[in-house]
């Protein structure tokens, strides 16, 4: 994929949409160690630095006579709706396909041709001690880039947009989020009327059975609460945990430790926040956790399925205030949640 190119040449993300019809460029042209030729040149404001530009590329390189093409970057093979956008920058250096950029406007479809002379002598020049380049940057080899703009638009103007595509897909997530909690709820009652299990039910849909009682307050937000945890499926697969079932700590790397994380800081998911904030020091629970106040869709590992409902048995280690420096990410189960 496009990673290959990235820390050379910078091809960055990258497409290529239909060159169809319309006037094009004869000759190539030349800008910044790039050659390039526009395939198809529609009337408009052209880029200029400070625009965000959104566009599609395609990126192969030539190969020895007789073999076939090889594919550094094609943006149609990104995540579905996702277009690729950047900074319309002032280029320094030589063969960045990012040179041709302010000679196109929206519409546009041009091709670039890179030599990988060019990037080996940059490579030489910029970064001496690098000794083993990709196969395919060789000399004699050639890059082309099929781009096309989308769209031209002022940084002001890309921002509203990241927004507002932000809160449509916040709102798809909240949405979804609703849909699912009835589905999970019933299987959640299902379960505890087959399994015999008398749970407690908090206004956000979580369920909880206190099995051990602890000791003085409940732990709150703002406070560090380090924890033992057993997560699995609701049929049963374990995914995680730091302590075997009779609630011996696991050797992880050498370390026998209890989880830590600052307790309703957004560090772990939903669940978690609110599930342990009702236990207090030594207490032992089981939490039942929907899949909208775990992980939802976005599935964090092939242990968890999308819209899996999560059951954690925890133990309350200790409560303490919190300290100043970070903490790290949690482990698998109840883990930082992703990025909306």
């Amino acid at each position: 994929m496009i990673k290959r190119i990235l820390p050379i040449a910078a091809l960055g993300v990258a497409l290529l949409s239909n060159t169809g019809c319309g006037p094009k460029g004869g000759d190539l042209k030349h800008v910044k160690g790039v050659d390039y030729k526009i395939l198809r040149h529609k009337e408009g404001k052209l880029a200029k630095i400070g625009d965000v530009v959104e566009f599609q590329i395609l990126a192969t390189v030539d190969t020895m006579a007789g073999k076939p093409v090889d594919t550094l970057g094609d943006s149609r093979k990104m995540s579905p709706g996702v277009t690729p956008a950047i900074p319309v920058e002032e280029v320094q250096g030589n063969g960045m396909w990012q040179a041709v950029i302010p000679f196109l406007a929206a519409g546009d479809s041009a091709e670039v041709q890179i030599s990988c002379d060019t990037l080996i002598e940059n490579i030489k020049k910029t970064q001496p001690n690098q000794k083993q380049l990709p196969p395919w940057l060789k000399s004699g080899n050639k890059i082309k880039v099929l781009l096309s703009i989308i769209s031209i638009k002022s940084k002001e103007q890309a921002q509203k947009d990241m927004e507002s595509k932000r809160a449509q897909m916040q709102k798809e997530m909240e949405d979804k989020a609703a849909a699912q909690m009835p589905i999970d709820d019933k299987a959640l009652q299902e379960y505890f009327t087959k399994n015999n299990i008398k749970a407690t039910k908090t206004a956000s849909g979580l369920y909880y059975v206190i099995n051990k009682a602890g000791k003085g307050d409940n732990a709150h937000a703002g406070q560090m609460v380090s924890m033992k945890y057993i997560g699995k499926t609701l049929e049963g697969k374990q995914f995680d945990a730091n302590m075997d079932e009779a609630g011996n700590l696991l050797d992880k790397g050498g370390h026998k430790e209890p989880f830590s994380f600052g307790l309703g800081q957004g560090q772990v998911i939903k669940g978690w926040d609110e599930g342990i904030a009702l236990l207090n020091k030594g207490a032992k629970a089981t939490l039942y956790i929907p899949s909208p106040l775990a992980y939802g869709t976005q599935s964090p590992s092939p242990d968890i399925a999308p819209n899996s409902i999560l059951v954690f048995n925890v133990e309350v280690v200790d409560i303490k205030a919190m300290p100043e420096r970070p903490m790290p990410n949690g482990p698998q189960g109840q883990g930082q949640q992703p990025q909306q």
